[in-house]
């Protein structure tokens, strides 16, 4: 049973690697079999639990939602039943004392409950950093930069070349120039240097949109996962802008690519216990100082897929910035694998055989962020499906659960794959119903690691092409730029003038740990003209392209 599960996670795909060059076999084609891992069918294996934690976000506040409907319905039924002067009599029945309590009582209550309740979260708006043209490079270039440098061999550049073809990237990424050198980049100047015109870039982008002055903000988190100098990349924004003594500043470090939304999710615990302030969040990482310089295949493969980024979010718990905030803050559903082996090291820092740090990619890696994206969207499901969608998914779930027919075919599956129809009946029986989050959300930002896993998150959800056009056109014109890349996904729907008030929007991005994390907001207006300093503006008319 493990083996035939493990094979159906397994594709095959023929490859022509072209005429042989030299050898006994020089002027034969010559073809190669790969073999890839896809992501598990994870919507088809829901565990109950994580279903029970979403419902249990939900229900924090249920008492409100079914006690005061009831109340509200007593009451009108009661009032209802009587006359004018029947109501004033039974007012005048009570004394002044009694009824000046009963409304002091209500009253407090009222403002208990609203100033215990969690304040908005608002983002005023948010900057994508765009590097200069000197810095892009096509797939062709990529490849001579890294030959030009000396230090991998010909069979390494043909791994990467190969890599880069299945990549999804396209030919206007960017890459700091040092790559190219044949000295150590991976030096604290070098991701310094990098550090400063990405961060800065988008900084003084997003301070230039909000007009909000570096001095009025209270809070500050960066997050780069591999370089963490000291000081911190947060200690050298606050000189830089030289803000305020007080302000709370985080760094965030080794969180991996979805870092940007536990930034967020920091943020906003941080906001609800300090009010009237701006926030800002910082989402990066150094591709220069990351870069492996030997030979291990699987630590050669984020070499070819991460490129230069950065994004800068100001957010806001102003009740004031309401009427100019592009968006609210709704949801944020975190979710953590750590405590499994194999997701612990399913991306994994550590010197080769030649002591040649890097980041190691793991085969295992589809299958457990197969298994953290399932856990996450089934935790977030009863947060925002509809009603309808619920309810369609909760019976099927308790039906496969309970049901003796599915217990029977679990415990004789190979008997049943022999009994053709009945087989095809007990399988439609036990099949779980799939949600439609297209009835959730109207736009889809989901992490653009690469092509393989964003064809998989489609197949699994099924979405249309043009639900995930924002992430697959960000990963052919940006590449992966890491946590930041969320960012430039949303601005590409704000170029295409996407978004209109009320639209929700759902960010996802996964990371090493394993983490997969979510989060939701609410547009609060229509972006009708896209900045002039968003990143898409110049070229925006020519995407989507064909892939």
């Amino acid at each position: 049973m493990g083996s035939s599960n493990e094979q159906d996670l397994l594709s095959t795909e023929i490859v022509n690697r072209g005429i042989e060059p030299s050898g006994p076999n020089a002027g034969s084609p010559t073809f190669s079999v790969r073999v890839r891992r896809r992501l598990p069918d994870f919507l088809q294996s829901v565990n109950l639990k994580y279903v029970k934690l979403g419902y249990h976000y939900l229900i924090n506040h249920a008492v409100y939602l079914a006690t005061i409907p009831v109340l509200v319905l007593v009451f009108g039924a009661e009032v209802g039943s009587l006359s004018r002067e029947e109501i004033w009599n039974k007012l005048w029945d009570y004394d002044i004392a009694t009824v000046i309590g009963f409304f002091g009582v209500f009253v407090l209550t009222v403002c208990v409950y609203f100033m215990s309740r969690p304040r908005s979260v608002y983002l005023i708006d948010f900057a994508c950093y765009k590097p200069s043209d000197e810095l892009k490079v096509t797939r062709e270039e990529f490849i001579d930069l890294a030959r030009k440098s000396g230090k991998f061999d010909e069979e390494t550049l043909g791994f990467k070349k190969r890599i880069l073809q299945a990549s999804g990237l396209g030919d206007e990424t960017y890459v700091p120039r040092s790559i190219s050198s044949s000295d150590n980049i991976t030096t604290m100047k070098e991701g310094r240097e990098e550090a400063s015109m990405v961060i800065f870039g988008a900084l003084d982008e997003l301070f230039e949109k909000t007009r909000v002055k570096p001095k009025d903000v209270g809070v500050l988190v960066v997050n780069c996962s591999i370089f963490n100098p000291t000081p911190s990349l947060s200690a050298m924004v606050i000189n830089h802008y030289k803000m305020r003594g007080n302000i709370l500043s985080y760094n965030l470090g080794g969180m991996g690519c979805s870092a940007g939304i536990i930034a967020l999710d920091l943020a906003r615990d941080m906001l609800q216990s300090n009010p009237n302030s701006y926030a800002v969040v910082v989402s990066t990482e150094m591709v220069g100082y990351n870069w492996y310089v030997g030979r291990d295949k699987s630590m050669v493969i984020p070499n070819c897929f991460f490129r230069m980024g950065c994004s800068a979010v100001m957010l806001s718990n102003r009740r004031r910035d309401f009427r100019h905030a592009k968006y609210r803050l709704e949801h944020i559903v975190r979710t953590h694998k750590a405590a499994d082996d194999r997701s612990f090291r399913s991306v994994y820092q550590e010197e080769d055989e030649q002591g040649f740090k890097g980041l190691k990619i793991s085969r295992d890696l589809m299958e457990v962020g197969g298994e953290a994206l399932k856990t996450n969207i089934t935790t977030l499901g009863p947060l925002v499906l509809p009603f309808s969608e619920q309810l369609l998914f909760f019976a099927a779930l308790l039906r496969r659960t309970f049901s003796p027919a599915t217990k029977t075919i679990t415990s004789s599956s190979t008997t049943a794959k022999t009994n053709g129809a009945k087989s095809s009946s007990s399988s439609d029986l036990s099949k779980p119903y799939i949600p439609d989050y297209k009835l959730a959300f109207e736009h889809f930002c989901f992490h653009a690691a690469s092509k393989a896993v964003l064809d998989e998150l489609q197949k699994n959800l099924g979405l249309s092409e043009e639900n995930m056009e924002a992430s697959r056109m960000t990963l052919q014109r940006f590449g992966n730029t890491s946590s930041s890349g969320i960012w430039y996904e949303l601005a590409y729907l704000e170029a295409k003038e996407s978004v209109r008030r009320g639209d929700r929007v759902w960010q996802i991005a996964f990371g090493s740990g394993f983490k997969c994390n979510s989060v939701v907001w609410k547009a609060m207006r229509k972006v009708k003209k896209p900045a002039r300093n968003n990143p898409w503006v110049d070229c925006i008319s020519r995407y989507p392209v064909a892939l």
